[in-house]
């Protein structure tokens, strides 16, 4: 039976995306554990059953689309409280450091953003 789950990101700055996601998902900044060496860190959760999230160095940089990536509900349960509510999310990950890598998109009910966080790893602002 599995009690926890980590989520593993490689990348070539283990603390600035760990401060890049302790803002996105509210998680305390206060929680980051990192190597005195830069290696790697640890985003610990704000309370038990969320994520821990491992961020490690590795050499090579990030070259194809993500096989797996992140979802980032945002909430609104009709699509005209769905879009400011993503949208001033999508601009204030982009004040953080992230980047818009497609604008928002409308189809068959749903309104997401695909975002990049700073290193390139893609994630997704969806509404509830």
């Amino acid at each position: 039976m599995v009690v926890r789950f980590d989520i593993a990101i490689d990348c070539a700055d283990p603390g600035l995306l760990a401060r890049f996601w302790a803002e996105a998902l509210g998680y305390p900044a206060s929680g980051i554990d990192q190597e005195p060496d830069g290696s790697d860190a640890v985003l610990e959760p704000p309370e038990d059953g969320l994520p821990r999230f491992y961020f490690q160095r590795v050499p090579e940089g990030k070259v194809a689309k993500n096989r797996v990536h992140l979802d980032l509900h945002v909430g609104g349960s009709t699509l005209e409280e769905k879009r400011p509510l993503i949208d001033a999310e999508a601009a204030r990950l982009v004040a953080l450091g992230g980047s818009d890598h497609r604008g928002p998109v409308e189809e068959g009910g749903s309104y997401w953003v695909r975002m990049n966080d700073p290193e390139g790893n893609e994630f997704c602002l969806i509404g509830d």
